[in-house]
């Protein structure tokens, strides 16, 4: 046996000791975020715990451990001489609401969600297969809210002016398919945006559907539907001028089938916009990815397993640009431009034709 360079041992030991305080902080982090300390704690001065967990209205007891917590992991600044604590403006601005959609204290709720499911990623590790949707309690509920705020802030100010013509065709009055619309917020905002247009939302999750249905008739909205459908079975041919997918090839039990499905139902001139994770193909290109470990962590024990549990390919969440570009000239697109939106570090935005 070789022997160790105690230096690399002792380096290692200190990233390991990192990465379980991390975990540990994250589990809290998520805590903060569900009892609204983080906002609680934004619009007060430096406070005692009591004060704070009056102001949260919890129990003060907990929220000292946790502020303990957070005063051990750097997040929350501690002064002992007055035993008090406060959030900085600068952590603030990351764990709260001013983040928007792009709140880390949001995202820190994955660890939980995902550790729920733990021993049947692990089954799956020794007999394949994978997990089922169903399994996942709360995972599609915290994304639905990530992406409605993301839309609600970006999409018909940023995300669809990066299609001009597709805008003024929008605004005259186009058929528009929203595949995978889950709780229908970017199908309703843009029926929303473009009353002159007609807008389809497909999924499979009825509870889901019913979800959409509601706050399309609370916005008395009239050119909008939603239809349970499974994407591979998609048999409208040249029915639509645009059609939408955000964030849902990758977990697609077959996404070849389903990109070739919507270059069928699309016009011959028509626009597929396919929004999913921005990242490479080639695992060494994704090493400093900054959100590396999270997002294969995410594939592995959500957006693979799901595909894999339903005999599918299981792309995963990090499937990346070039195999994007790959099962796109695939499915018969023949020009592709991959763009990006500011305030959205997570995606790549891919404009479709075939010509």
């Amino acid at each position: 046996m070789a022997e160790l360079d105690q230096t690399k041992v002792e380096a290692f030991t200190g990233a390991m000791i990192g990465i379980l305080n991390g975990g540990m902080l994250a589990l809290m982090t998520s805590i903060g975020y569900q009892t609204g300390l983080f906002e609680a704690m934004a619009g007060l001065p430096p406070a005692t715990s009591e004060q704070i967990a009056k102001a949260a209205g919890l129990n003060e007891r907990y929220v000292r451990e946790w502020l303990n917590t957070m005063a051990a992991g750097k997040i929350v600044e501690y002064t002992p001489e007055r035993q008090t604590y406060a959030l900085p403006p600068e952590h603030a601005a990351t764990l709260t609401q001013a983040a928007g959609p792009n709140n880390l204290a949001l995202f820190a709720r994955m660890i939980p969600i995902l550790a729920a499911v733990e021993h049947g990623i692990i089954d799956s590790f020794r007999h394949g297969g994978g997990v089922f949707y169903d399994q996942f309690h709360d995972f599609m509920a915290l994304w639905a809210g990530v992406n409605a705020q993301r839309f609600a802030d970006m999409l018909v100010s940023q995300v669809m002016p990066l299609m001009p013509a597709v805008v003024e065709a929008l605004e005259a009055g186009i058929d528009v398919l929203d595949i995978g619309c889950g709780e229908g917020h970017s199908t309703n905002l843009l029926a929303q945006a473009y009353p002159n247009s007609r807008f389809t939302g497909y999924d499979i999750r009825e509870e889901a559907l019913d979800e959409a249905r509601a706050k399309a008739e609370s916005l008395g909205l009239r050119n909008v539907r939603f239809v349970s459908k499974d994407l591979r079975a998609m048999e409208e041919p040249e029915a639509y001028d645009l059609v939408t997918a955000f964030d849902v090839i990758h977990d697609q039990a077959q996404p070849r089938i389903v990109l070739k499905n919507v270059a069928t139902v699309l016009k011959p001139d028509g626009t597929f916009l396919m929004v999913d994770i921005k990242a490479s193909s080639q695992v060494h290109e994704n090493l400093d990815h900054p959100m590396g470990p999270f997002l294969y962590t995410t594939s592995t024990m959500h957006c693979m397993t799901v595909s894999l549990a339903l005999d599918g390919e299981g792309l995963g969440t990090m499937w990346g640009e070039q195999k994007a570009l790959e099962l796109l000239a695939e499915a018969g697109f023949t020009e592709v431009v991959v763009k990006q939106v500011t305030g959205d570090p997570f995606n790549n935005y891919y404009i479709a034709k075939k010509h």
